[in-house]
């Protein structure tokens, strides 16, 4: 069974509640992580409670949400076993984001994306499998 975990930053909470909604209503358990309104907070301390949630739990799919996606990407790429992608642009990134990179972080910028393009990419991303084969190799690499 796959878990799921998401948090975001002030300017994402917004977003990450209609995800995480989202999710729910899918029949998904969801663990949020933060934070839990619009009040400044600092991204990187949000990233990492995603990564702990991936380390610990393998199957686990994260989500990460902050003004451009692109700051909650670089702060959780920084942890081996991680494949933190940036998806704005919609399902076609998140698609072969899985199937190529294997990625296990969906990062979306709140600001950045409209709402609806949000939800199908993220039902992309969960829906998608890693292709392996070729990419398997490349993504070993990446350690």
């Amino acid at each position: 069974m796959t878990h799921y975990c998401i948090a975001s930053d002030h300017a994402g909470f917004r977003l990450k509640e209609t995800l995480k909604s989202y999710l729910n209503s899918q029949g998904h358990q969801v663990q949020d992580l933060g934070t839990d309104s619009e009040e400044s907070v600092d991204y990187p301390d949000y990233a990492l409670k995603v990564v702990g949630h991936i380390k610990a739990e393998q199957d686990s799919v994260g989500i990460l949400i902050c003004g451009t996606g692109i700051g909650m990407s670089i702060a959780a790429n920084r942890y081996p076993g991680v494949r933190a992608a940036v998806c704005n642009e919609g399902v076609r990134s998140a698609v072969l984001a899985r199937q190529h990179n294997n990625a296990n972080i969906l990062c979306l910028g709140a600001r950045l994306i409209d709402e609806k393009i949000a939800l199908e990419t993220l039902q992309a991303f969960i829906d998608t499998p890693f292709e392996g084969g070729r990419h398997q190799r490349r993504v070993d690499k990446l350690g």
